[in-house]
């Protein structure tokens, strides 16, 4: 039986973090990137309670300087 792989959000947030930090960004500087009006969304990233939509996955990527695949944190 083929096991299906399943994206771990806290795990996933806690990588979010981890990557914004190294790469010396604020989650103030991502909510500005965004065009966020409020901090929310990152602080909903960072803690697993919500993931990014597809387009600012790819957005996230690129401003950290990583592939999709290096920011999610998936199980199989």
């Amino acid at each position: 039986m083929c096991r299906i792989p399943v994206i771990d959000l806290a795990r996933t947030g806690a990588n979010i973090e981890r990557l914004r930090r190294a790469a010396g960004l604020t989650v103030r500087d991502l909510q500005e990137v965004f065009g966020f009006n409020s901090p929310q969304a990152i602080y909903k990233w960072q803690t697993g309670s919500a993931l990014p939509t597809v387009d600012n996955l790819l957005i996230l990527s690129a401003i950290l300087g990583v592939k999709i695949d290096d920011i999610l944190v998936v199980r199989t």
